[in-house]
Parts: structure tokens; sequence; C-alpha cells
């Protein structure tokens, strides 16, 4: 940080001049209760709705496709598809209409309904500077969007913000510090998602072997949960035993949030089960089916959750046995087959997964946790290490974006 407090030392040590939005943009159209003097020109840009966006993409194209959603999958077309509609420069963009974000571009794109806008000057102003403000002042930008149902920004609040316009050698190195940021975001999750890719493969590897298969209900106590019932508030009034939906189940080895928690009443009143520490839960219904958890804590399910325990430790590793029941996911998909489904404890029951010995169990269910808690671990794994880089990059955008505003009598 040391050349960025060199330059504003030098280049502005008592402070910055703000402006208007206006006053340094360009849009991309005319807004409907923006004063005349605000919008003196405008650049247009032909916008595409979803659907005709999604008939242009392919593969290996040139032309990003700049949608209105926050999505991380980036689209492309090429010239030929783009038509009159292409588009090219540095820009940023805000949606018409849903959930406030902003996104910068610079090269050949095409666009879906967005509001765009360029520097007046990029002399006076870097358009990627712009983005970072914009993506620092994002909480308030969203509080200029309105309606019911899809809301839309009131414009003319968002070419009234006051930004702060340090000389352009400031604003450059600003960028490049926190591009830096974002070049470290990538890196990381780039190597979570090689990561993962490793964990299925040896996962599916490890799995896939036909040999001494066995079913369920040959190894495992299988019961499903119960819910004790809301009519009767001393069954869930100050309740201490965990209660959980199916919507604990992740697909990773640990639980993020307790669901709600019943009283020794309601345990007894109801098909509730206390089930012990290293029983793996699957969701048996609906967007979760077939998806699992590992207890690590007793705790009671309700009746869209099985629970599956060994009926010899001895002979069963309960870890081995969650990763088992990871890998049927896919299985359950093929029932669920695209459909809202519930899956019965028979079927369950029903399903088979290999029975190396014990000893290879512990190995493999070993080398398969280090890969859980590598990817999905927000405490100690590469979620944790992505989540520390995000707050740091927040804090220090928020620190490199703060400026005190130079007097008008200077």
């Amino acid at each position: 940080m040391s050349r960025i407090n060199e330059l504003i030392r030098k280049l502005c040590p008592n402070g910055v001049e703000y402006k208007k939005v206006w006053q340094i943009t360009t849009w991309d159209k005319k807004y409907n209760s923006v004063d005349k003097y605000m919008q003196p020109k405008i650049i247009k840009y032909n916008y595409l709705l979803a659907n005709q966006l999604n008939e242009i993409i392919v593969d290996n194209g040139d032309v990003f496709i700049l949608e209105t959603g926050i999505n991380n999958t980036k689209k492309y077309t090429n010239e030929d598809l783009a038509g009159d509609n292409l588009c090219n420069g540095k820009i940023i963009a805000i949606p018409w209409g849903g959930t406030p974000n902003v996104k910068y571009y610079n090269g050949k794109f095409v666009t879906g309904d967005n509001r765009i806008a360029v520097s007046n000057d990029i002399n006076v102003l870097n358009t990627k500077f712009l983005y970072y403000i914009f993506e620092n002042k994002m909480n308030e930008i969203a509080d200029f969007y309105r309606g019911s149902g899809i809301k839309h920004p009131e414009m003319k609040k968002v070419l009234n913000l006051d930004i702060p316009v340090p000389p352009i050698k400031v604003q450059e190195e600003i960028v490049r510090i926190l591009d830096k940021f974002g070049e470290l975001e990538v890196e990381l999750e780039a190597e979570l998602e090689a990561r993962k890719s490793q964990y299925e493969f040896w996962r599916e590897n490890v799995f896939s072997s036909n040999d001494n298969l066995v079913k369920l209900d040959d190894i495992c106590n299988i019961t499903a949960g119960g819910t004790p019932s809301k009519t009767h508030s001393e069954y869930w009034e100050d309740g201490t035993i965990k209660w959980l939906s199916s919507t604990v189940c992740e697909n990773k080895k640990g639980i993020s949030e307790v669901t709600n928690y019943i009283t020794e009443l309601g345990l007894s009143k109801s098909s509730a089960k206390l089930l012990k520490p290293g029983t793996t839960l699957i969701a048996m219904v609906g967007a979760t089916i077939g998806k699992v958890a590992y207890l690590d804590y007793e705790a009671c399910t309700n009746q869209n959750v099985a629970g599956l325990y060994p009926k010899n430790i001895n002979e069963l590793d309960t870890s081995y046995l969650y990763h088992a029941c990871r890998n049927l996911y896919s299985t359950f998909l093929d029932y669920a087959n695209g459909k809202f489904s519930m899956a019965s404890l028979g079927y369950i029951k029903n399903l088979e997964i290999p029975l190396p010995d014990i000893n290879e169990q512990r190995r493999i269910a070993k080398l398969l946790d280090k890969f859980d808690t590598l990817i999905n671990d927000i405490s100690d794994g590469l979620p944790a290490e992505i989540e520390l880089r995000r707050e740091q990059y927040e804090y220090y955008r928020n620190k490199l974006l703060s400026f005190e505003e130079l007097s008008v009598s200077e």
C-alpha cells in the first residue's frame, strides 16, 4: 500500500473533488424523471431478452454475453450471431430489473436489459475505478430499486450519486490493487473447483466396484423422524433437543445450522427419534432428495429425513457409510427424474453399497474426509480461505475508496 499512500500525499494531500455520476458519465438511454441537463447525450446499446441471449450462445465464441443476473458462468457468442446487437468498449452495467449488482466489461459484447454507462473522459475517470465505486456503494444503490414484483432502479438517484474523483494516477493504482485481490480470489475459486472434481473422481472410483455389494438394510438401522404437533407449544417452547429438517442435507459432512429445538415432551409425543452422533442423514423429498449429511451430535429429524446407523460399527465405519451414501446421490436424481418426488424407507433400504473390510473402509473414509473438509469446511477449508479473502477485499476496497472531500475554498 506504500505506493498509493505516496501518490495520495503527492497528488491530493488535502482531499479529492466529489462529483455527481451524471457529470462524468454517459448512459445508454434517456431516463424518465431525469432532467435534460443531466443527460446531454446518450450512447445507445441494443439489448436482448434472456431467451434471445440463450439462443445465440456458442462454444469458443469471442463476444461476451452481458446478462443482468449475478452469474459467475461466462457465456459467449460470435459476431455473426450478434449482428446489429454487437457492442464494444469499456463499460459498467447495472440491471434494469431484478437483483441489484454491477458489472464491468472491456471488449466486444451483447447485452441483456442492463443500464450501461461509460466514462466521459478516461483521463478524468477510469471506468474500472467507477465499477469499484459502484460495487462499494451497492447497498446504497440497491435502495434505489423500487416497485412490486421485479424492481427497477430510480435512475435519477443513481445519476445523482456523489463519488470521489481523485487524480487519474491514484484511480489507476487503486484499480491495480483491487484487481490483484480479485485475481487471488479467482485462483482460489479455480483451485476449489479442481479439488471438487478430484473429490468426485476419487469417490466415484472408490465406490465403482461391484464386489461384495450389500443392501443398506442388511448393515444399517434405518429410520425416519417426525414432527411434534405445532398446536402444542409445550412440544417446542424452550426446547433443548436439536431437531433437523431435510434442508440440513447439503452433500457435505457437517451441518451448517440447527433447524429448530423440541422439548422432551415433544420427543415422547411424536414419532421423532433421538439419533446418535455418527448417523448419516438422507433427505427423502423434493429438491433435497438424496442429499446427505453427517451428525456430529445427538439430534432428531423430521419425517422427510432417513437416519442410517451401522448395526455393527466393527463391520461398518460411520464415515465410510456417509461417503457411500453420498455417492448414491445420482441414483436418487434418476429416481426423481426431475420431478417432485419422495423416496420411501423401503426404497432406501434396498439400495446397495460395496463393503470392503473395516480397515479399507477407514482408509477410504480418511481420504474422502480430507477432500470433504477442503472443499466444504467454512472454518478450515478452501471456502474459509475464500471467505477470508473476500472480507479482506471488502475492507481494503472501502478503505481505498474513502477520501476526504476537497473543501470548496481549495
